[in-house]
């Protein structure tokens, strides 16, 4: 159960800083409501259950070698960021209808998959991850059962979090009126053009 219970710290440690990825479900749920904005947040947990497992496995030489390509990461990850940023801010101006058929007729799995990829280009993720079983001294002791739970518990952690996120946006979403979510939706876009610059500037 400790094993659980540091997977669940962990998965909160990543997920509940604000960042980039915290920030697009935050608008999809404003803009398209819940269901989007949770496969979204599934997507994302899925890329740290991803994180979480292989720095279980690697530990120590997985953090160094993403770090050895951690400039490259960088740039892919800024670049994305840029263009989601700028699609986003075109997208703001008429994108202030949010409706319950727009969340029906969301394509939740093409969601899912594109919030994987994104997640999954941020090198942090990993290095995090090695860091925390590294320096919690679980790095090469945790047996086949007890890297399961770790990896469960961050995983569930991270989903949660996310659910939340997409839960207020969409709430959101349903109280602002078409100004203030197109208002919303530029400032989000915002941000995230800041994260981009942020991580190419790095």
């Amino acid at each position: 159960m400790n094993a659980f219970l540091t997977g669940v710290a962990a998965g909160y440690g990543i997920a509940v800083p604000v960042g980039a990825i915290a920030v697009l479900i935050m608008d999809l749920g404003i803009r398209r409501g819940f269901w989007p904005a949770f496969a979204a947040g599934a997507g994302a947990a899925t890329a740290d259950l991803v994180y979480a497992s292989l720095a279980v496995v690697g530990g120590t030489a997985l953090a160094a070698a993403v770090e050895s390509i951690g400039r490259p990461l960088r740039i892919v990850s800024g670049l994305v960021l840029l263009v989601i940023g700028v699609v986003g801010l075109g997208r703001s101006g008429r994108s202030g209808n949010a409706t319950a058929a727009k969340a029906r007729s969301a394509d939740l799995s093409r969601t899912y998959g594109r919030f994987v990829g994104l997640t999954v280009v941020n090198p942090t993720t990993v290095v995090y991850f090695a860091a925390i079983v590294i320096g919690l001294g679980v790095a090469g002791n945790l047996s086949a059962g007890e890297g399961a739970l770790f990896v469960t518990g961050a995983f569930l952690a991270s989903l949660s979090w996310q659910t939340v996120i997409a839960a207020v946006g969409a709430f959101a979403g349903h109280r602002l009126s078409i100004r203030a979510r197109r208002l919303v939706s530029v400032l989000g876009n915002v941000v995230i053009l800041v994260f981009a610059i942020v991580i190419l500037a790095g």
